[in-house]
C-alpha cells in the first residue's frame, strides 16, 4: 500500500464494539478514519492523473459507455481500459496472458489452410486474457476434437477400423442420451496406435490401442458407456472395451496436448490468426480466431513469469431487511452497491464507486451515483460491470449471497437486462447449487454464479480452504490479518440509516465501501491472486479450477503431461471406497515438563522423498507373483514394509518420482531466484511459485491414497506410510545408540517423542547452543543411513518443553539464534484449538506464558484459579464464552444431538448455512439433551436470563454468517476444575448475589419442557 496511508489499528488494539442503538445525527456527520483514507486515495490518484493525460484518448469509449445506459457523469476515464493500438494480423503477433480457458459448441469459422469439418457446429476452445498494455482478449481456438483410448481386442487389425467406426457411430446415433440434435458422424476417426497402460509394470512394452476421436465433448460419456457394454466387430464378436483417459475434462485434454498451463502467456504468430472486426461474440476489446496447432505456449519462466495489469473489482451490497428477518430477494430491496477497482501492480484502488437508492451526500475520495428506483440501480451496476470490464471479481461471501441476491432480485423486479455479467454477449449469468465434501472439511453447500470470461474469487471461500480460524466473519478476519475492522454500523440500524436523510445514507455508503475495500486488502495481503496463478502454472490447470474443484484434478494434469511424453495412458478406474490403511507412526511420548533443551529433527519432504528414493509409482508396481513371472532378480525390485513390490529405477523410472523431482528442483530454483530478486512484485510471484511447488509435491501422495478418486492405489500409499514408520523407528534407534556416555558424549540421548516426520531428542545438555550443534550433527549422521534424496534436518530446539500427550505439547522455540527464542509454540492445546471459547484459549495461553517464559508454575496455577473464580462469580464478559461451531450437514444427518444444530433450528430468522463452517468439534457432549437446550446466540444471551427455548433470537447475522452460539453449561471437566478453584479461593471476594444481565452466562438454564 502507498506510504501516505495512515496505518490502521494493530492487532494489539481491542476491537471497537458495534453500536446496537439507533444512529445519531452527530455521528452521521463526523467523518470516519476510512473516509479520510478514501480522500487520501483520491489525492494519490490526482497526482497520477497529472502525469497521465487519458481523457482525450478515451473520449470515444466514454461515449460508448454512455450509449450502454450508464450515466456519463458517473464514468471516469480511468475506469476504462486503454484503447488497443492498431494490430495487423499478417505482420504482428498477438501476445496475451490467458486467465481462463473454457469451451463452447459454435459455428465453423473459416481459417487459412483449414478444411471445413463435416459438422456445422464444432467444439471451440475459448481463452480469455489480457495483454501487456491491459487490453482484454478473447481467443477462439479451433480444430481440436475430444478423444480417448481403448485397448484393441486380440486379432484387431487395420482392416477392422472402418467397420468398427461404423458400428460405434450407429450405436451412438441410436443412443437416446447422445443422439439428440446430432447432425453428421459422431465418431470422426478411429486410429491404431501403440501405447502402454501406466497402471502396473508389465514388462512387455507398448501394445495396440485404439484412439477414438469424437465430434463433440458431450459424446465421450455415451461412447465410453457403449464400449463398456460391447460393440460388434466383424469376425471378433462383441467384445467389451475398457476406456483410457475418457474421464479427462476437454479443457485439460487440450491444455496437455498444446503444452499450455494455467495463466501462462500465449502467442498467436503473425499470419496464423484472424482478427474479428465484425460479429464479435464477446465484450473483449480484441477477438481472434486461430487453429489450435498454431498457438505458441510460453513456459512461465524468466520474462514470461510476469503478470499482466489485471483488473480486480471488489464489491459489496446492502439490503433493507426487516427486523430480525434475514433479507429475502423477493421482498427486501437492494439499497446500495459499492465497488472498488484495482489495477494489479498499483498500490491503491483507481476506482471507488457507490451506487445508492435515494440521494446520498458526497463522499470525498469516492464517486456517488444515486437512483430513485431500484430497477435503475441494478441496471446501472450491470452496465458498470461491462464498462469497467474486470478480469477478477472479489468480495466477501459474494458467491453465496451478493451475486445470487442481485440476480434473484433483478429477476423478481423483471430487470431482464441485468444478468449479463460475463464477457460473452447475450449470455445470461445463472445460479446453480453446488456441494463439496471431504474428510477434512465435511460437506459445504454453496452456489456457483456463471460469469464466463471473469474469474470470481470469493475471499470467504478462499479463507475457508486455506486457513483455520476461530471465526470467519469479515470483521474477525480483517482484524486478524490486517489489524483493520469494518465501519462502526450495526446491521440492525441499516434500514433506519436508509430511511433517514442524505447524511445517514452517506454513513451507510462509507460502511458499504469499507466492506468492499477489506476483501481487496485481504486479496493483496495474503497474495491470494498471485499464489493461485502460480498454482495454476505449476499444476497446469485453469485458474477457475483451483477455486471450484478439489485437489485431484491438479495431480491428474501433471500425470497426463508426464505420461504423454512416455507413451503411457491413464486408465479409468471405478471406485466406490475401499479399505483403510495404517497411517503414520507416533512414538509414545515420555510425558512431562523438560527444563533442558529438546532438539527437533525433521525429515525434509518425507513422503515425496520416500516415493523418489524407492521408485514408488503406478508404472513400477508389481502385481502379486509378477516378479517371478517376469523373471526379475532380487536386485531389480524392492519389497516394501507392507509386502508390496515395485521395480527399481534400473528397470523403469516411475512417473511420480519424475514429477516430484521436477517439482522439487523447480522449487529449489525459485527459492534461489527469490533470494537474489529485489523487485517487490517479482518477489511475490517467486514466493507464490515456490509455495505452489511445495504444496503440489506434497499432494501427490494424497492423490494415490484417495479411495474415491481418479486413480487410487493403496499399494503406493500404504507403502509410503510403511516406510515412514520404519524410518521414524530407525531414527530413534540410531540416535539413542550413538549418543551415549559409552561413546564419549556428556549424556545418553533419549527420543522423548516422534510424530510422522519428526523426532524430539533430549541430548542431556544444558544449553540451547549445544543442543543445536548436536541436533545438526545427528541429522547429518542419520541421513547417511537412508537412500538419496531422504534427508533428516535439524529444525529447532524447544527450551523449556511441556509434553502433555500425543500431538499436544508446547515450548519456547529456538531456530535461528541460541540466545533468544523465536516464539512460544503450541500444538494441539486449547490455546490454538478452535473448539472452545476465547476464555479457555486465553487462560491456557496466559498459563503457558507464566510456566514457560516466566518459569513460575505457582503463578500459572494462581492465574487459573483467579479466572475460574471470576467465571463462577459471573465477572467474565459474555463475549469470552462464545463458541463457534460448524454446520456440516442437515440436522437429520447428525447421529446425536448437537447444541449448534438445536440452536440453528430454534432461530430460523438467522442464516445458518453449511457453506460457512467455523470449527470441527465442540467441548459439549452431544449425548446430553440439556446441553443442547442450553445454547443461545450471543446477542440473545446478552439480553438477559430467559428460558432457553422461548422466543426467537434477535441476532442479526452477516449474510450466511457462520453459526455462533454461547454454551451456558460447562463440560464435566470444566465443572470439576471450577469446583476445585472455588474451594481454593474461599478467601477471595465472595460471589455477588445478583448478576447483571450483560454478564449472566454461566447459570444453568433448563429447557421448559
Amino acid at each position: 500500500m502507498h506510504e501516505k496511508r495512515r496505518p490502521g489499528p494493530g492487532p494489539g488494539v481491542p476491537p471497537k464494539r458495534a453500536r446496537g442503538g439507533p444512529w445519531e445525527e452527530e455521528e452521521a456527520l463526523r467523518p470516519s478514519q476510512f473516509e479520510e483514507e478514501l480522500a487520501l486515495m483520491e489525492e494519490i490518484e490526482a497526482e497520477r492523473r497529472l502525469q497521465e493525460q487519458e481523457e482525450e484518448e478515451l473520449q470515444p469509449d466514454l461515449e460508448q459507455a454512455a450509449d450502454r445506459q450508464f450515466s456519463l457523469e458517473a464514468v471516469d476515464s480511468r475506469w476504462l481500459r486503454p484503447t488497443p493500438r492498431p494490430l495487423d494480423p499478417n505482420t504482428e503477433p498477438l501476445i496475451f496472458q490467458q486467465l481462463e480457458i473454457d469451451h463452447y459448441v459454435g459455428p465453423v469459422r473459416p481459417l487459412p489452410g483449414v478444411p471445413s469439418p463435416p459438422h456445422s457446429s464444432v467444439p471451440v476452445l475459448r481463452a480469455f486474457g489480457v495483454t501487456d498494455e491491459g487490453v482484454s482478449v478473447c481467443c477462439h481456438i479451433h480444430g481440436f476434437a475430444p478423444y480417448f483410448y481403448t485397448p484393441a481386442p486380440p486379432g484387431f487389425g487395420p482392416e477392422h477400423l472402418d467397420d468398427f467406426q461404423r458400428e460405434l457411430n450407429g450405436a451412438i446415433s441410436r443412443d437416446q442420451r447422445a443422439g439428440k440434435e446430432l447432425k453428421g458422424p459422431a465418431v470422426l476417426a478411429v486410429e491404431l496406435c501403440s501405447r502402454e497402460s501406466m497402471f502396473g509394470y508389465h514388462g512387455h512394452g507398448p501394445s495396440p490401442f485404439l484412439r477414438i476421436t469424437l465430434a463433440l465433448p458431450r459424446l465421450v460419456a455415451p461412447a465410453r458407456r457403449l464400449l463398456e457394454q460391447g460393440v460388434r466387430v466383424a469376425g471378433l464378436g462383441t467384445p467389451s472395451f475398457a476406456p483410457y483417459e475418457a474421464n479427462v475434462d476437454f479443457e485439460i485434454r487440450f491444455m496437455v496436448d498444446a503444452d499450455i498451463v494455467g495463466c501462462n502467456w500465449l502467442e498467436l504468430p503473425a499470419g496464423t490468426y484472424v482478427l474479428r472486426t465484425e460479429g464479435k461474440a464477446t465484450h473483449c476489446q480484441l477477438e481472434a480466431d486461430v487453429l489450435w496447432s498454431k498457438v505458441v505456449s510460453h513456459p512461465p519462466e524468466g520474462e514470461w513469469q510476469r503478470i499482466a495489469p489485471l483488473r480486480v473489482l471488489s464489491f459489496d451490497i446492502e439490503c433493507a431487511g426487516r427486523k430480525g428477518i434475514f433479507p429475502e430477494p423477493e421482498r427486501d430491496p437492494v439499497i446500495q452497491i459499492c465497488s472498488l477497482g484495482l489495477r494489479w501492480g498499483e498500490s491503491e484502488p483507481f476506482l471507488r464507486l457507490a451506487l445508492t437508492l435515494r440521494p446520498c451526500a458526497p463522499i470525498l475520495g469516492a464517486k456517488v451515483q444515486s437512483y430513485e428506483r431500484e430497477e435503475e440501480l441494478l441496471q446501472a451496476w450491470s452496465t458498470f460491470i461491462c464498462t469497467m470490464d474486470p478480469d477478477v471479481i472479489t468480495g466477501y461471501n459474494i458467491q453465496n449471497f451478493d451475486l445470487p441476491y442481485l440476480i434473484s432480485r433483478a429477476q423478481h423486479l423483471k430487470v431482464d437486462t441485468f444478468p449479463f455479467l460475463g464477457r460473452v454477449a447475450g449470455l445470461r449469468s445463472t445460479i446453480r447449487d453446488s456441494s463439496f465434501q471431504s474428510k477434512q472439511t465435511g460437506r459445504r453447500d454453496s452456489k456457483v454464479v456463471s460469469m464466463v470470461g471473469r474469474v470470481p474469487m470469493d475471499m470467504l471461500q478462499v479463507l475457508l480452504r486455506e486457513y483455520k480460524l476461530r471465526s470467519y466473519t469479515l470483521n474477525a478476519v480483517s482484524f486478524h490479518f490486517l489489524g483493520e475492522q469494518k465501519e462502526d454500523v450495526q446491521h440492525s440500524i441499516i434500514t433506519d440509516l436508509q430511511n433517514g436523510n442524505d447524511q445517514t445514507r452517506r454513513r451507510l455508503a462509507v460502511y458499504c465501501l469499507k466492506d468492499a475495500f477489506l476483501p481487496l486488502r485481504l486479496l493483496e495481503r495474503l497474495m491470494v491472486l498471485v499464489n493461485a496463478m502460480e498454482m495454476a502454472r505449476v499444476t497446469g490447470v485453469p485458474l477457475g479450477y483451483l477455486l471450484t474443484r478439489g485437489q485431484q484434478v491438479k495431480v491428474v494434469s501433471q500425470l497426463l503431461r508426464q505420461a504423454m511424453r512416455e507413451g503411457l495412458l491413464m486408465p479409468v478406474v471405478k471406485t466406490e471406497g475401499g479399505e483403510d490403511y495404517t497411517g503414520a507412526t507416533v512414538i509414545e511420548p515420555l510425558k512431562g515438563y523438560y527444563d533442558v533443551p529438546i532438539a527437533t529433527l525433521d525429515f525434509s519432504s518425507l513422503y515425496p522423498s520416500i516415493m523418489m528414493a524407492h521408485n514408488l509409482c503406478y508404472t513400477t508396481l508389481l502385481r502379486p507373483g509378477a516378479a517371478q513371472k517376469l523373471g526379475l532378480t532380487g536386485d531389480q525390485f524392492i519389497k516394501t514394509p507392507t509386502g508390496d513390490e515395485f521395480v527399481k529405477t534400473s528397470v523403469r523410472k516411475g512417473l511420480l518420482p519424475q514429477i516430484l523431482e521436477n517439482l522439487l528442483s523447480a522449487r529449489k530454483r525459485a527459492k534461489a531466484e527469490l533470494a537474489k530478486e529485489t523487485d517487490p512484485l517479482r518477489r511475490q510471484v517467486l514466493d507464490g511459485r515456490q509455495l505452489a511447488l511445495k504444496v503440489s509435491a506434497n499432494s501427490v501422495y494424497g492423490f494415490t491414497g484417495a479411495q474415491v478418486g481418479k486413480l487410487p492405489c493403496l499399494e503406493i500409499s500404504q507403502s509410503v506410510t510403511g516406510f515412514g514408520r520404519q524410518m521414524i523407528e530407525k531414527t530413534k534407534q540410531l540416535v539413542e545408540s550413538k549418543y551415549t556416555l559409552e561413546n564419549g558424549y556428556s549424556a545418553t540421548a533419549k527420543v522423548v517423542y516422534g510424530d510422522t516426520d519428526s523426532v524430539m531428542c533430549r541430548f542431556g545438555v544444558s544449553s540451547v547452543a549445544e543442543a543445536m550443534a548436536l541436533g545438526r550433527e545427528a541429522a547429518d549422521w542419520v541421513s547417511s543411513h537412508f537412500p538419496h534424496p531422504i534427508r533428516l534436518e535439524f529444525e529447532k530446539v524447544y527450551f523449556p518443553y511441556l509434553l502433555i500427550s500425543k500431538k499436544r505439547y508446547a515450548g519456547l522455540l529456538f531456530s535461528s539464534r541460541p540466545d533468544t527464542h523465536d516464539r512460544m509454540d503450541c500444538k494441539g492445546l486449547e490455546a490454538v484449538r478452535r473448539d472452545n471459547c476465547p476464555l479457555v484459549a486465553n487462560l491456557v495461553t496466559a498459563s503457558l506464558r507464566r510456566l514457560l517464559i516466566d518459569r513460575d508454575p505457582q503463578g500459572a496455577v494462581a492465574h487459573a484459579q483467579d479466572v475460574i473464580s471470576d467465571l463462577l462469580c459471573n465477572r467474565i464478559d459474555i463475549s469470552q464464552l462464545v463458541i463457534t461451531k460448524e454446520l456440516t450437514r442437515a440436522a437429520a444427518d447428525y447421529a446425536g444431538k448437537q447444541a449448534h444444530v438445536e440452536l440453528a433450528e430454534r432461530t430460523p430468522c438467522s442464516c445458518w448455512s453449511t457453506a460457512c463452517p467455523l470449527t470441527h468439534s465442540t467441548t459439549w457432549s452431544s449425548s446430553s439433551p440439556s446441553h443442547c437446550c442450553a445454547s443461545s446466540s450471543p446477542s440473545w444471551a446478552r439480553a438477559g436470563p430467559r428460558r432457553c427455548c422461548c422466543g426467537e433470537t434477535t441476532h442479526a447475522a452477516r449474510p450466511c454468517s457462520p453459526a455462533r452460539w454461547v454454551a451456558s453449561w460447562p463440560s464435566p471437566s470444566a465443572r470439576a476444575a471450577a469446583s476445585a478453584a472455588a474451594r481454593s479461593s474461599a478467601t477471595k471476594e465472595p460471589c455477588a448475589s445478583s448478576v447483571s444481565p450483560g454478564s449472566r452466562s454461566s447459570t444453568r438454564r433448563r429447557c421448559p419442557t
